[in-house]
């Protein structure tokens, strides 16, 4: 057995579902998931009930997540057309500004000019704007980047048609990033036909041309690796409605480091995409003392082994190259041997007011 010695990953694009989600995950499992996994910080979405759109939702959630999580957590505020007047207030507490272009749940789809120019006039300069755009819609994101010369960081993409997009706006020099999932390099549309609902996620799973596009921009215009952490209960996947996403945080290493033993990408690059690049990008603190120790032998991904409250994933079965033995964070034990040791309350709220 060999292990690898990698530094504290770094999640930005997390879904646990506090306030008003708490039955499918909260800052206690979905950080616990996240140290298991290999995650030493992680950044929260704002699609919560009710959103992270006013002061009061969004304390709400800092309080929850000062009380009970396990790593390092900031929260993104959420922009919306009734409540963009408020996004001054809120900027100090968020790592960044979410806007969703395409499908959403609840008050959170930003389909008007005017919410957006107001949210590219007021949101802070430092802070990074991240979009949900889907195919034509990433064409605004870019147009918005460069009509407001300012940073613009596009989530979960999973098009060729976007990432080539993307790549061109690269070229010209335009201030935009962006990240992919595991999920949509390792899954396509057959995976969907196969497991229905089981692989549901926003975006829907691409072709094999999709998925070959994003292989072919990993080690170029791709920026970020993060997980698009999205649990639900298998009571609601089984339901007559069942709600799109599925859990990533726990096989989001073990699946890169497969593709590093199959000579898909280097060490070096995964380092990059899931801890250099989205420290850079979203201008997060440095956790000092912190290293994730990866055992190279070959496992079964489970889903009797997770900590995320949901129980699943659409990628049990699957054997990878390793597991994560042990996380230690800022020079202590929080993970070792299939067991968490970080009590709720131990990580730390990004951005800190210390």
């Amino acid at each position: 057995m060999t292990d690898l010695i990698l530094p504290g990953l770094i999640d930005v694009h997390t879904h646990l579902r506090v306030p008003g989600g708490e039955h499918k995950e909260d800052f206690a499992t979905g950080t616990a998931a996240a140290l298991a996994g290999g995650v030493t910080m992680v950044l929260g979405m704002p699609n919560t009930n009710p959103p992270l759109t006013t002061p009061q939702a969004m304390q709400t959630a800092l309080d929850a997540a000062r009380r009970d999580s396990r790593c390092d957590v900031g929260l993104y505020a959420g922009a919306s057309s009734a409540d963009s007047y408020l996004l001054p207030q809120i900027a100090a507490n968020a790592v960044a500004l979410k806007i969703y272009l395409n499908d959403t749940f609840g008050k959170l789809r930003v389909d008007d000019v005017p919410t957006l120019a107001a949210c590219f006039e007021t949101w802070p300069r430092h802070k990074l704007i991240a979009m949900h755009a889907e195919k034509q819609s990433v064409a605004v994101g870019i147009g918005l980047a460069a009509a407001y010369d300012r940073h613009v960081h596009f989530c979960h993409i999973s098009r060729r048609e976007e990432i080539e997009l993307i790549a061109k706006a690269k070229e010209r020099g335009l201030p935009v990033t962006c990240e992919v999932t595991p999920h949509h390099l390792l899954m396509d549309v057959s995976d969907y036909e196969r497991m229905g609902v089981w692989a549901d996620m926003r975006p829907v799973l691409g072709t094999p041309d999709d998925v070959a596009a994003l292989w072919e921009h990993l080690n170029s215009t791709v920026d970020c690796v993060a997980t698009d952490h999205a649990p639900h209960t298998s009571a609601e996947k089984r339901s007559a409605t069942p709600p799109p996403g599925v859990a990533g945080l726990e096989t989001a290493l073990p699946l890169m480091l497969t593709a590093v033993a199959e000579e898909k990408l280097s060490l070096d690059r995964v380092i990059e995409l899931m801890h250099t690049n989205p420290r850079r990008i979203f201008n997060l603190p440095e956790q000092p003392d912190t290293r994730v120790e990866f055992t190279l032998q070959p496992t079964t991904i489970r889903n009797e082994t997770m900590f995320s409250k949901c129980g699943w994933t659409p990628f049990a079965g699957r054997e990878v190259a390793g597991y994560v033995s042990r996380v230690i964070l800022r020079g202590t034990t929080v993970y070792e041997n299939g067991i968490v040791s970080a009590e709720p309350g131990s990580g730390h709220l990004i951005p800190t007011s210390s």
